[in-house]
């Protein structure tokens, strides 16, 4: 009988959890992918991996993927900000979180890595970057997307503190990068951006890092990690209108000019997510995301740094390696949605 593999992962083909597997693989675990049965997987067969076909929400998958396994990865997860599917986001994110984290316990996984977000957390209004303290509270929380991270995050919280779930939280910032298919809707602006169709932008700011150091980091959680407590993992923290500048740079065009107050934004974010109600494909503005823009969301990953010897290179070698990618693989200059004017923080992941 074959050996069962070391690692269980979900979301192995998403943009975060392809950049988790490729560490876990270059450290020489042995891998299996908890896939849906349309999920493309070739480019997950050719890193050996054995698949369990299942879904979140189906506990008799959930139960055959993390038989024989010591490790967890719980990578997956739905986080768009449009509105108009908040049930579906709600199921995949709290109720598939939670019958995975209970098979996890059965099984005895002997450490899980469970990837929530910055979006769990406050940031801060006097221009510190926010720490793993600052909390958000339910009622801040500003769409389906935040509210149901919030809840997953705090269901492993309680699990590890009051069941003996050996899980350790990573909250990524905004991970850039190659390999980004889908594209994400960071990859989007950068898509947008690079492309020439932003004319205009809201002045806001994010926390930049490269997918390959949120992969690191979270091989570094598994390792390292305080079972219980929550890690970022993050890069530089970088205004809007430089993010932009960088981009224009990279591809010889003008940055855009036009700053505009994040209230003129929110007729284009609610066009987008009328569009996608019809279409159901998520819109470059959302009604969530300009009101996230509003804040500058800057972070620090100094306790990761410190506990998990993590390390991000600098945002300009991401956007770099975000931008070639695209421009190697024919996205730049073709748009099929407008240009946004709005950071877009469901990246967060």
């Amino acid at each position: 009988m074959a050996r069962s593999p070391d690692v269980l992962i979900t979301g192995a083909s998403g943009f975060v959890g392809s950049a988790v597997l490729r560490q876990l693989v270059l450290a020489g675990f042995s891998m299996r992918a908890l896939v849906r049965r349309r999920s493309p997987r070739t480019d997950l067969a050719a890193a050996g991996l054995q698949f369990v076909e299942g879904d979140l929400r189906d506990t008799n998958s959930l139960r055959a993927a993390c038989d024989g396994c010591r490790y967890l990865f719980h990578v997956a997860a739905d986080y768009r900000l449009s509105s108009w599917d908040s049930a579906t986001i709600f199921s995949t994110n709290v109720i598939g979180t939670r019958n995975l984290m209970e098979e996890a316990l059965r099984a005895g996984i002997e450490r899980v890595v469970y990837t929530s977000s910055v979006a769990t957390l406050s940031c801060r209004h006097d221009g510190v970057p926010a720490g793993e303290s600052e909390t958000l509270s339910p009622r801040q929380a500003i769409g389906a997307y935040k509210r149901s991270k919030l809840a997953a995050e705090q269901l492993v919280l309680d699990m590890a503190q009051e069941r003996g779930l050996p899980a350790v939280i990573v909250n990524p910032s905004t991970p850039i990068g190659p390999r980004d298919i889908r594209p994400t809707p960071t990859g989007r602006i950068i898509v947008a951006a690079a492309s020439g169709l932003m004319p205009a932008y809201v002045d806001t700011g994010l926390n930049l890092v490269h997918v390959d150091d949120v992969g690191f980091g979270h091989l570094a959680a598994m390792r390292q990690g305080r079972i219980g407590e929550r890690y970022i993992l993050g890069g530089q923290n970088v205004l809007f209108s430089r993010m932009l500048a960088e981009i224009a740079g990279l591809v010889g065009r003008s940055a855009p000019l036009i700053r505009i107050p994040w209230y003129l934004a929110l007729p284009a974010a609610a066009a987008g997510e009328a569009r996608a109600y019809i279409t159901g494909r998520e819109p470059l503005a959302t009604w969530a995301g300009v009101l996230l823009s509003r804040h500058k969301m800057f972070f620090t990953s100094a306790k990761a740094e410190r506990e998990l010897g993590y390390m991000a290179r600098p945002y300009a070698s991401a956007l770099r390696d975000a931008v070639g990618w695209f421009d190697k693989h024919g996205y730049l200059g073709v748009s099929s949605s407008a240009p946004t004017v709005e950071a877009d923080h469901s990246v967060f992941r």
